[in-house]
């Protein structure tokens, strides 16, 4: 039998063989050389949030609070524009061209932000600096799934996607440090810099990241991916001493060069109907919390609690720390306890304990001491609740689909939950009053609740199985 390509069915062992490989240097490769873009997406936001004040002096760029909330919007409509065109090309052309071309924007953007003159300039290298971050998520995570063995990829995932906030804790210190008295004109300009520098040592990095075996497979470059399956195997076995244990699971795809929109959506909507009201709820409820509070939240301490532009970072820091211990000490129980009980749990505690923060705040009993190790508390289990959100659109999808599925599901939550979040929060800000904003606040612990109980009744036990045993690929 042939695909509509013309090209012969084929039936590989290769996914089995990549899930069968024990951790080793190679797989820390993958995570070190692609799983920066997190980190790189959290050094731009914490940034911009935590020196926020700074860029309205007019020794900086002199702007208003409304166009810096209009920058933190203009980066994530960069993110949706970028995560939709790169999302389709990443299915088409391959993992491994995409994180390459999207990383060398991402550096011609974010130096162009350091030598932003006024709020358009800096608008405008905000947005495409987003754009870049955006094509990132779609190749980066797709790749990262389809090379890590399938009884680690949860806790895997999770470490990836709660490195955002060691970026964050990075800007917060850099911040910090740059916005001090005597730095003030343009020590903002070198924590943008900082991240470019970062970039070019991962460019080389990735040199060394293969294509992804399963992409290669599907798309009907068998030789290729059976070359580099070996070629992983070999690095393995060098690495840790031991010799591959044998399989005797394949499975018969049917490769195509192209697989159509109309195919693609079809599976995504009819043949996964649920599961995608599900990744979109998720994408949808953390995309809010964390664009409304961490674009905001140097505005809320300025406003509210008194606190100086320069010391804004010394309150920023603390929550960056608890998004890094949450997916850390919290991700092996999503491939032990499972994914569905998980983010039920993550979600739905968040959730309840932003219902506290809300009233607290609204009744002014928070300090801007007492507020911080509330939000650090919230964070400890909304970080692997957000992290999860990625993990499940990228893996209860077919293959063909994935970088696809990441991107639109990113795309909508982001658009739906994140864009008008921090033009949204600044406006409760400027209302006066402390209720406007605790509103807010409890607008989000809504959704965090929804999404969690949805989690529970619909979610997936993807724990411990193979993309493939997942979700059968549509080449299959």
């Amino acid at each position: 039998m042939a695909s509509t390509d013309g090209l012969p069915a084929v039936e590989s062992d290769i996914p089995a063989r990549l899930d069968r490989l024990p951790w080793s240097g190679f797989h820390m490769l993958v995570v070190s050389a692609l799983g920066i873009t997190w980190i790189l997406d959290g050094l731009e936001v914490t940034i911009v949030g935590s020196i926020g004040p700074t860029l309205q002096d007019k020794r900086t760029l002199g702007l208003s609070m409304t166009q810096v909330g209009s920058a933190a919007s203009a980066y994530l409509t960069g993110a949706v524009l970028g995560a939709l065109l790169f999302g389709r090309l990443t299915d088409q052309v391959g993992r491994k061209r995409i994180f390459n071309v999207t990383l060398g924007i991402y550096i011609v953007s974010v130096f162009g932000t350091a030598c932003a003159w006024g709020p358009l300039s800096f608008v405008l290298f905000r947005f495409l600096t987003g754009f870049a971050i955006g094509g990132e998520y779609a190749a980066i995570n797709s790749a990262i799934d389809e090379l890590i063995p399938a009884k680690v990829r949860g806790r895997v995932d999770l470490f990836v996607n709660g490195s955002f906030w060691i970026g964050a804790a990075a800007g917060a210190v850099v911040a910090l440090l740059l916005t001090r008295h005597g730095m003030v004109a343009h020590g903002w300009r070198i924590g943008f810099a900082a991240g470019g520098v970062m970039a070019f040592v991962v460019l080389f990095l990735r040199h060394w990241v293969p294509e992804s075996p399963r992409w290669l497979l599907t798309h009907g470059y068998v030789e290729e991916a059976e070359a580099t399956t070996r070629q992983i195997e070999a690095w393995v076995e060098t690495a840790t001493g031991v010799p591959p244990e044998p399989v005797h699971e394949t499975i018969t795809v049917h490769p195509r060069r192209n697989f159509s929109f109309r195919l693609i959506f079809a599976a995504m909507i009819a043949g996964y109907k649920m599961r995608s009201a599900l990744a979109l709820l998720l994408m949808v409820a953390q995309a809010f919390l964390y664009n409304a509070v961490f674009f905001t939240y140097g505005q809320v301490l300025t406003t509210f609690e008194g606190v100086s532009p320069g010391r804004v970072g010394l309150f920023v820091l603390p929550l960056t720390i608890g998004n890094v211990l949450g997916p850390f000490l919290l991700g092996r129980l999503f491939d032990t306890v499972g994914r569905r009980r998980m983010i039920f749990v993550t979600f739905g505690t968040a959730g309840l304990l932003m219902v506290g923060v809300a009233v607290l705040f609204a009744g002014g009993r928070l300090t801007a001491l007492t507020q911080t190790l509330s939000w650090m508390a919230i964070f400890f289990f909304a970080s692997p609740a957000a992290s999860a959100a990625y993990l499940t659109a990228s893996e209860i999808f077919p293959l063909e689909t994935r970088a696809m599925a990441i991107s639109v599901f990113y795309v909508l939550g982001t658009l739906i939950g994140g864009v008008g979040a921090p033009y949204l929060f600044a406006r409760l800000i400027q209302m006066g009053g402390r209720l406007p904003l605790s509103l807010g606040y409890g607008a989000a612990a809504l959704l965090m609740l929804a999404a969690g109980a949805m989690a529970l009744r619909f979610g997936v036990d993807c724990e411990g199985k193979s993309l493939e045993e997942v979700a059968r690929p549509l080449s299959g």
